[in-house]
């Protein structure tokens, strides 16, 4: 289990070595995101009831590899899948950027 975490967090590096990531590019980009990840303890019920995480402060490799996963169809829920299809690779970074850098003692930000 160790290994497949170490290898998925290897691609990510992999993939974010090949487009750098503004987060202030990012936060014209998260529209689409705060539908469902800024609200705490949301709850999304299509295709199955699924508990939406907060994403601030997650590590942009991880999502920029997630989204890019949802992309490729590698992870499979349907709304992500169909907002990952319509981002670049420059778009995943910068999002990625942006959430990374949010912090408990971040201004609040309607769009984080």
């Amino acid at each position: 289990m160790t290994l497949c975490a170490a290898l998925a967090l290897v691609g990510f590096a992999a993939q974010a070595q090949d487009v750098k990531g503004s987060a202030q590019a990012g936060q014209g980009k998260v529209w689409l995101c705060i539908g469902c990840h800024a609200i705490p303890d949301y709850r999304a019920d299509y295709p199955l009831v699924y508990k939406v995480p907060m994403i601030g402060g997650q590590n942009a490799a991880y999502i920029a590899g997630s989204l890019a996963a949802y992309k490729k169809g590698e992870r499979k829920h349907p709304t992500m899948r169909a907002i990952a299809a319509s981002l670049s690779d420059q778009d995943m970074a910068d999002i990625g950027e942006y959430y990374a850098a949010q912090t408990t003692s971040s201004p609040k930000n309607p769009l984080k």
